[in-house]
């Protein structure tokens, strides 16, 4: 059995790799092929790109990696014509993704997509493409299931594949043992996995701990990088600010784990904070005109996923973003902010509540530890490979179709 791999995103890798073990340890003669990632080829997939390297935001950034994504389209189509795998997995990486499914339901491939694109969230007309170039959608969130059954798509809830990936993670002992320094508050920096996030973000971030540290000076903090690269460019912009403040890349969990709180960067990033139950804001800066884009798509108040686990309505009539001084903010666990202004003031100020306050953080960890205990279940590669295995076992063999000379 061939099952065709297309991943675009860092995260995506991840759990591209995580099904990836478990659908060979079902079944070890499964070959896995495809577009991903680093961690995906480790796992054993042949990567005929790695497509994790063209991780782009926004349509103008798309348009200019256009012919890279033109000359992918003609691998994937050329691989289905000659090689014929049993099924297509997607994840994530909305834009692309959809050529490829494309190609493959031409060749009467089923599609199965892992972590389907949040379209109830943005456009969801869009949803009418699901329905056409999907044979299957795998759910991530709870809601999500009956919103795409109810618009016509074969869809189940598997639950959110990041949860696996915490309850397997080994924290560095050693890094812990070092950097722990008991009475001393640590803030965690979180600024995005993608380059275009961190140039976006991190500036916000730093201008937030400035003005932390001229009220507590004694606070720590922790950039958290997710490559050498934009470490470097973390460490520049740390040094003409003149923060006392370190970087470290690939220790991510370390630094959520002994942080008193944290600053992030929207993202899946969010569930690893309420894994680890850590009083978190949430900043997404975006330029002014995408912020213009947003509102006209937008169909859910929050962005952050913790958030939306935590609402009792998804999609509610009021589609503001997030207000600190409004009556309802203290019913979100993660305060947000979905911006293109400079609010490094309000994040200042909710760090500083925790900071100086215990209650107050005492009262949030256990609002995180309670939400954690209804969601924060681990089993979605499992029942994902699952579901993978019964439906192609259930159906016939794809036949060729004869072709001209």
């Amino acid at each position: 059995m061939k099952i065709f791999f297309s991943v675009g995103e860092p995260s995506g890798d991840l759990h591209g790799a995580n099904l990836i073990r478990e659908l060979r340890q079902r079944h070890p003669d499964i070959e896995c092929v495809g577009f991903g990632g680093p961690r995906m080829q480790a796992a054993g997939a042949e990567l005929l790109e790695d497509l994790t390297r063209l991780a782009v935001m926004w349509f103008l950034r798309a348009l200019l990696n256009l012919h890279h994504f033109l000359r992918l389209f003609q691998v994937a189509r050329r691989y289905f014509r000659e090689h014929r795998p049993d099924a297509v997995v997607l994840i994530d990486y909305p834009g692309f993704n959809w050529w490829v499914a494309r190609a493959a339901k031409r060749e009467t491939i089923p599609v199965f997509y892992y972590g389907a694109p949040q379209m109830w969230a943005w456009a969801p007309w869009r949803v009418r493409k699901m329905r056409r170039l999907i044979d299957h959608v795998l759910c991530k969130l709870p809601f999500e299931e009956t919103w795409f059954q109810q618009r016509g798509c074969r869809a189940t809830y598997v639950g959110h594949p990041y949860f696996d990936e915490m309850v397997q993670q080994v924290l560095d002992a050693a890094f812990l043992q070092r950097y722990r320094e008991p009475g001393t508050p640590l803030v965690t920096i979180l600024p995005g996995s993608r380059t275009q996030e961190v140039g976006s973000n991190l500036t916000q971030f730093l201008a937030a701990a400035q003005q932390v540290r001229a009220q507590l000076p004694n606070v720590r903090f922790a950039v958290a990088a997710y490559n050498e690269a934009q470490a470097d460019t973390a460490l520049r912009e740390i040094i003409r600010r003149r923060l006392p403040m370190e970087v470290h890349v690939g220790k991510t969990a370390e630094l959520i784990h002994l942080a008193d709180c944290c600053m992030a960067c929207s993202g899946s990033v969010s569930l690893e904070l309420l894994h680890h139950e850590k009083p978190t804001v949430i900043l997404y800066r975006i330029s002014p005109p995408a912020f213009a884009v947003q509102r006209v798509f937008r169909r859910v108040k929050y962005i952050t996923l913790v958030n939306l686990l935590a609402t009792r309505d998804p999609f509610p009539r009021d589609l503001t973003t997030y207000d600190p001084d409004h009556q309802d903010a203290e019913r979100v666990p993660f305060p947000e902010y979905l911006t293109y202004r400079d609010v490094s003031a309000r994040i200042a100020a909710h760090v500083t509540c925790w900071l100086q306050s215990p209650e107050q953080r005492r009262v949030r960890v256990e609002e995180l530890r309670a939400l954690k205990s209804r969601f924060a279940h681990p089993g979605a590669t499992r029942r994902a490979a699952e579901y993978v295995l019964e439906r192609l076992g259930d159906r016939a063999p794809v036949r060729s179709r004869p072709r001209a000379a």
